[in-house]
């Protein structure tokens, strides 16, 4: 009995030592979209959903979301089967509405252990014809600019709605430009319209971020890639012909931006 009573002491005493000098842990806030890790090599489902970027338009050449499945490692669930469900001239509104009744990409989506969303630049055309007749700053696009951030904001939790808690992956990229940029732009609109595109950009661009990160996903940058962090660098080398498409190299850099974002 003695002998019990000194070893149970013991043990309360280097219990309490014990937690006295233990090593505080510190609060890290989780990672937004954490990457599946449990997904045997080859057997992760990537989707794609978006607009005419995602789809591949003006470019005879395999899109992102075919090269990031394929690139994906295997550490991932890669080489990953691909489903590419972007539309051309899609808006945030539309995707959103196909998210939120029953279709093939909310079956998709609910397969899907990575789902990559590039959206939101075709409900801004209309801002065009008002900037080239009386002008268009912020007062003017600040109602389209909200809209799509609201929009985003509701397509992250669609998805995971779709996914019922199970881990999943959402990438929502941002835009170089949302509009024709590069020698194309400066041949046919000229600088002041550059200047005001890329005004623009930035705005939805953040709003963009905004959006997907309120709904726990992670934002991954398009701009700086394609134009440099000042927006000084001439992305015509990445775009197709008609200068608002990205061509075979730019979704070669996207997938790769993607893809270290993954990784991170």
């Amino acid at each position: 009995m003695a002998h019990r009573f000194i070893v149970a002491v013991a043990a309360v005493l280097l219990g309490i030592a014990g937690w006295f000098g233990a090593t505080p842990t510190t609060a890290h806030e989780p990672d937004p979209t954490p990457t599946p890790a449990s997904i045997p090599p080859g057997r992760a489902t990537v989707v794609g959903i978006g607009d005419s970027v995602t789809s591949g338009s003006h470019c005879d050449c395999t899109d992102f979301v075919h090269l990031y499945a394929k690139w994906l490692p295997p550490s991932k669930g890669g080489p990953a089967t691909a489903i590419n469900l972007g539309v051309g001239g899609s808006t945030s509104a539309d995707l959103r509405s196909d998210l939120e009744h029953p279709s093939a990409t909310t079956r998709a989506v609910s397969r899907a252990d990575i789902v990559l969303v590039t959206i939101g630049a075709n409900e801004l055309a209309p801002l065009q014809r008002t900037w080239a007749r009386v002008g268009c700053g912020s007062d003017c696009w600040q109602d389209s600019v909200e809209g799509v951030r609201s929009n985003i904001s509701a397509i992250v939790h669609d998805i995971h709605r779709l996914r019922q808690g199970r881990p999943t992956t959402v990438l929502v990229t941002n835009y170089w430009n949302v509009f024709i940029d590069g020698q194309v732009a400066r041949r046919e609109k000229g600088l002041s319209y550059l200047r005001w595109s890329d005004r623009l950009t930035r705005a939805v661009n953040g709003a963009i971020c905004r959006g997907a990160r309120s709904a726990g996903a992670r934002c991954v940058d398009l701009y700086a890639p394609f134009k440099g962090g000042d927006g000084r660098q001439d992305p015509t080398s990445l775009l197709a012909s008609d200068g608002d498409h990205p061509n075979a190299a730019g979704h070669r850099l996207i997938a790769r931006v993607l893809l270290a974002a993954t990784r991170g």
